[in-house]
């Protein structure tokens, strides 16, 4: 039963008549019939409400409810755009998203109300629908069959999905019914997810890995999906038994909260074949097939679609694939635009020549990018010297195979060294002791950065700097300048709403965050050995050390 269609909308229509499971929410559950049925009630409902002649927006303010997936459909049936409205957001800053991205209608929910006091929404009408109103507005339209709107062509706006930036507001990425079609019908055929199957979207659908990488698949393949309002690590083995999942997609440190749950010995009596994602790491992904029978599949796509790696049996470990068909990618120098060396490996596999090998990942070809919205500022960035720039660094091996090095916003300079964050946290995350980990730059008191770690211990497990050191020791592919200079011990790691690490806040923080802050003093850049390297960062360490960095005139590259 699985659909072909040049858009959404008409994958859409082809769920009507189909009376299998199609959505799955707590307690609720709705055929795909009875999800097309709504959604042409909603698209009959957004026709009448919105002026002629106008290219309709809808915003969704919404947690993961039944009526989000609604109103996708719906938007696609009525050729309108879906822009997401993160609730994470607040005051002014909200306000803006909603404005910018022209929404006439907003669709939010009661619990969401209160987030709108005192915003400036001109020409926005918004429907609560947890409310008896909204029920009586969609009343006249029961009848509505899924009719697909002359304007829901594949060139046709379906979303503007707004991007995370650690500077200046998000922007919202453009994504047409043809792309998103496409994209589920490549997801659906490449993984070979069929109607029997059960996309579990625990991930926010206000980002665009929910719906690009769960929601269409699942709609491409005729699968049902299970919804969960927000993402619960305690509730994840729980809702997969429950609702039969075999499918999910996670980004940022989804699969480390998730490994840090209470292990069970019947964790893999359960029917999860597979998951699809970022960031999760080798050494949790293996983790996570131990334990829960499960293959965790580490992919790459830009968010705004300039750029894919596909995954093929034969890639090496810790590299993502190679480059998607019809994708010219290089890895090459930002500053000479030359492309970078291939990476060279030690025997146990350690990155010896990453300073030269890692570079930002472009895509030289053509790119389905299509552009932020009323941003041309943005869209110059991404596309310059007719390239896609992804901002994304990697390095490349002999064979072609590409190896994700982090963002290029989370690169280090290191005693003249270049290294990437995300290197050092997958070979902190072999540290048995740590649920999540994350590495980030602070300025060093004379020139460039010194490494710093944030480390959330596993439940029950208190940090032992001892033991850190010691495992540092025994790590054949840390490099002498990769060694953190300070480790923050938190209890749970800042994230966004997205579940990925908000480097922006530990940055921010560094090391005079008030919490528990271990440190390995001296002039050198290196481990050095014996025991009892780390030691309490105290306030009198802290003012020793702002006492260097004023000499050297760089206090002020600490935050206030």
């Amino acid at each position: 039963m699985e659909s072909t269609g040049s858009t959404v909308a008409e994958l859409v229509r082809a769920r009507w008549g189909d009376h299998r499971p199609g959505v799955r929410f707590e307690h609720q559950e709705m055929t795909h019939h009875q999800v097309a049925a709504g959604a042409a009630v909603r698209a009959a409902l957004l026709a009448d409400l919105l002026p002629r002649g106008v290219e309709p927006h809808v915003g969704v303010l919404l947690d993961n409810t039944p009526e989000y997936p609604l109103w996708l459909s719906a938007a696609a049936l009525a050729g309108a755009a879906v822009a997401g409205i993160n609730p994470t957001r607040r005051g002014a800053e909200l306000a803006r998203d909603i404005v910018h991205t022209d929404c006439r209608v907003l669709i939010t929910e009661r619990a969401h109300l209160a987030l709108l006091d005192g915003l400036q929404l001109p020409g926005v009408r918004v429907l609560v629908t947890d409310t008896e109103a909204y029920g009586e507005l969609l009343a006249p339209y029961a009848d509505a069959r899924p009719e697909i709107s002359r304007t829901a062509t594949p060139s046709r706006r379906m979303l503007l999905y707004f991007t995370s930036g650690s500077t200046g507001a998000p922007k919202a990425a453009i994504c047409t019914q043809g792309r998103l079609a496409a994209a589920g019908q490549s997801l659906a055929g490449h993984f070979r997810l069929g109607p029997e199957g059960v996309h579990y979207i625990c991930m926010p659908m206000f980002h665009g890995n929910a719906v690009i990488a769960d929601w269409a698949p699942a709609l491409a393949a005729g699968a049902g999906v299970a919804l969960r309002r927000r993402f619960s690590a305690s509730a994840f083995l729980d809702d997969v038994r429950a609702h039969g999942v075999t499918y999910f997609t996670y980004v940022g440190r989804a699969v480390q909260y998730i490994l840090a749950t209470p292990e069970r010995p019947d964790d893999t009596d359960n029917p999860l074949l597979m998951g699809f994602g970022t960031e999760a790491g080798a050494v949790d992904a293996a983790r996570f097939e131990k334990r829960f029978g499960a293959r965790l599949v580490e992919g790459y796509g830009s968010s705004e679609g300039g750029a894919a790696i596909q995954r093929t049996p034969d890639t090496p470990a810790g590299a993502i694939g190679r480059p998607a068909p019809g994708d010219e990618l290089a890895v090459v120098d930002p500053g000479t635009r030359e492309e970078c060396p291939v990476a060279v490996f030690a025997a146990d596999g350690r990155l010896l020549n990453g300073e030269a090998a890692i570079g930002e990942l472009v895509n030289k070809g053509r790119t389905p990018f299509q552009g932020y919205w009323r941003n041309s500022e943005a869209d110059a960035a991404r596309l310059r010297d007719g390239w896609y720039w992804t901002g994304d660094l990697f390095y490349r091996d002999a064979e072609g195979f590409l190896y994700f090095a982090g963002r290029t916003d989370d690169r280090l300079r290191v005693d003249s060294e270049n290294l990437a964050a995300a290197m050092i946290e997958n070979i902190l995350a072999r540290w048995e002791g740590a649920a999540a980990v994350a590495v980030y730059a602070v300025p060093d008191p004379v020139a460039g950065d010194q490494v710093m770690a944030a480390v959330c211990p596993r439940a029950g497990v208190e940090f032992d700097p001892l033991a850190f050191a010691e495992f540092l020791l025994a790590q054949p592919d840390l490099g002498t300048k990769m060694a953190p200079r300070f480790v923050r011990v938190v209890g749970r790691m800042p994230v966004t709403a997205t579940n990925k690490v908000a480097r922006s806040v530990l940055r921010r923080e560094g090391f005079r965050c008030g919490g528990s802050v271990w440190w390995r003093p001296g002039s050198g850049p290196g481990l050095g050995s014996g025991v009892g390297v780390y030691r309490r960062f105290t306030s009198a360490d802290e003012s020793v050390l702002l006492g260097l960095y004023r000499a050297q005139g760089r206090e002020g590259l600490l935050p206030a």
